[in-house]
Parts: structure tokens; C-alpha cells; sequence
């Protein structure tokens, strides 16, 4: 029989994956979406016109707006945003022997990583993949590496088993929560580079700041119950660079947007309230531990960016004084 997989969400993640996954003939790969047009288009087509529109996709991708197929025994992959990922869960049944990859990165809610979520609400065997993924390049077929964080030795086989074929590589780490952690602090984290750049055309000065801002993911990795080893894995510093350095990151483009003074009230896009929701939640958690933001220098600039009014003029030399 082959291998059941469902893609909750059929954005730019869910599509690339998928369609390497669809790639191999004993997979059964559909993305599921609330989407009509586009369901129509990838299974009459072969297009996902929204996000790929000039890539023809794999024949054997589905897609579908039939949710209700989630109660049928299969992998199932969590590639919504990471502030829907609780409401869909509360509203939809899954079968309780599918394992679920999550694929989303922000937290779920009263602070908990979405993985320590679905751990704590479904009986499920749970795991979280994360790594230096562009969608397009995934798309391209271009080698790819992700972290697979879970404490399943059976699930992290399946799916080490699964990719073997495939441009997607793999690692393991058993540090779940840190696995999480680190897909979310390192957009924090590729806002404040994007900034820098957007006011200076330094790599001295990009890469002292690049440095001193993974010595404070390292901090906070530890202080949240993470293990310094994952900083080594590909969701760790290959992860960060990848988001902090190249253009065609959004979260970095968010922070050269910010630096060029063009972040209003207004910008609405999911990644600046992710962004913020972020800095926030981090913000939040170090003041009930009774430990001051101020001591996260880097942080604590960026969220005075996204929680007051402030000069972003003077952005640099407040961080260059401060750390």
C-alpha cells in the first residue's frame, strides 16, 4: 500500500514538499486546503498559481477541501500558520494513530510550542521538522536539510525512510522544545540583521551583531529548557544564517523594511504579527521568570521597535552601546 501523507495547508511549504514526496510511487500525497480554485488547479493543472504559478507539478499531487479525510490513518504534515494550528485542531477530528509532523513555526497557545500542544491535547506520536528551506529551492530540487525533532525513535525512522529518495536530508534531535524554539527566535533574530543592513553596508558590523545575537539565542534556547547541542543541528545555525543573510527571506526584508523607516501601524502581513506576537511571548515569559529583558540586549531593542514609539534612526548605535 502506499504511504498516505497529508498536507495540512497547501501554501508555498506544504506545495514543495509534497510534490518531492509525490515524486515517489509508493507515496499518496494531497494537500488539503480551504481553497476551491486552487484544488482545481493542482488536480486539473498541475499548478499551484498562487504561490508556483511557472512550475508544473507532480501529476500524483492531490489536492483537496475535503478535511474529513484526516480520519483516515496517515502522516500528516501541519503547514498552516502557526497562529491557526490550535483553532484547527479544536475543529477537526484526526485519527488518533496518524502521526503529525509540524511544519509551522510560532508558538500554539498559552505559550507552548505547537508540538508541546499537540503532545499535551492528542495521543498522536508528534514531531516537528525544521531547517535552511526556501520552498522554491525545495521545489527545484535542490538539496535540502531539515531537523526532525521528536522522542519517537519509530516516527524519526519513518520518516528518515521517507525523504532517502529525495533531495531532502535529514538530522535528529530528540530536543523537541528546542527545535521549536529555534525556528522561532532565529526570525526574531533575522528581523534586528535586516535592520542593521538596511542602515549599514558593514560585514564587520553585520557579523559582530550576527554573532552576538546567537550568543543570546544560545541564552534563551537554555533558559526556555532547550540543549546547546541543537544549535548545531541544520535548525540551529544553519537555519539562522540562512533566515539573517539571504534576501529572500521574508522576516529579513521585514527587519530592511523596518531599518529604511517603512514599518507603520499598517503593515498587516502574518509575519510582522508573528514577528511581534514573537517578541512578545519571549518578552512575556522572561518577566515571569523574574529575569529582565534588558539582560537580552538585542532582543529587548527590538521589541521596544515593535511596542513603542521609537527613532529606528538610532537603532545601530543604541544596540552598539548596549552589547
Amino acid at each position: 500500500m502506499p504511504e498516505k501523507i497529508f498536507f495540512i495547508g497547501g501554501g508555498a511549504i506544504a506545495t514543495a514538499i509534497g510534490n518531492v514526496l509525490a515524486a515517489e510511487e509508493d507515496t499518496n500525497v494531497t494537500l488539503l486546503t480551504i481553497e476551491q480554485e486552487a484544488v482545481e488547479n493542482i488536480n486539473t493543472r498541475h499548478i499551484n498559481e498562487k504561490y508556483f504559478p511557472n512550475i508544473r507539478l507532480q501529476e500524483h499531487l492531490k489536492a483537496s477541501t475535503d478535511f474529513g479525510l484526516l480520519q483516515q490513518k496517515a502522516l500528516v504534515f501541519i503547514a498552516i500558520p502557526s497562529v491557526s494550528v490550535v483553532d484547527f485542531i479544536h475543529s477537526h477530528t484526526i485519527h488518533s494513530e496518524s502521526a503529525l509532523i509540524n511544519l509551522a513555526k510560532g508558538f500554539g497557545n498559552e505559550n507552548r510550542t505547537i508540538v508541546e500542544y499537540l503532545a499535551d491535547e492528542l495521543p498522536n506520536p508528534v514531531a516537528t521538522m525544521k531547517g535552511p528551506s526556501f520552498a522554491r529551492e525545495i521545489l527545484n530540487s535542490q538539496p535540502t536539510a531539515f531537523t526532525i525533532g521528536t522522542q519517537n525513535k519509530t516516527l524519526y525512522q519513518q520518516l528518515k525512510k521517507l525523504f532517502s529518495h529525495t533531495t531532502i536530508h535529514t538530522d535528529h534531535s530528540t530536543d523537541i522544545r528546542g527545535t521549536e524554539m529555534l525556528s522561532i527566535l532565529k526570525n526574531i533574530y533575522a528581523i534586528v540583521i535586516g535592520v542593521v543592513d538596511a542602515q549599514f553596508e558593514s560585514p564587520n558590523l553585520k557579523f559582530m551583531i550576527f554573532t552576538k545575537a546567537f550568543k543570546e539565542m544560545r541564552r534563551i534556547l537554555l533558559l526556555f529548557g532547550g540543549i546547546e547541542e541543537t544549535l548545531f543541528n541544520y535548525c540551529g545555525i544553519g537555519d539562522y544564517a540562512l533566515t539573517s543573510l539571504n534576501d529572500l527571506s521574508r522576516n529579513r526584508t521585514l527587519g530592511l523594511l523596518i531599518g529604511k523607516g517603512f514599518f507603520t501601524d499598517y503593515i498587516s502581513e502574518k509575519v510582522v504579527l508573528e514577528g511581534r506576537i514573537a517578541c512578545n511571548v519571549f518578552y512575556e515569559e522572561l518577566v515571569k521568570r523574574d529575569i529582565s529583558p534588558s539582560d537580552f540586549p538585542i532582543f529587548d531593542e527590538l521589541h521596544q521597535v515593535f511596542n513603542s514609539e521609537y527613532d529606528i534612526s538610532r537603532f545601530v548605535s543604541k544596540l552598539l552601546h548596549r552589547v
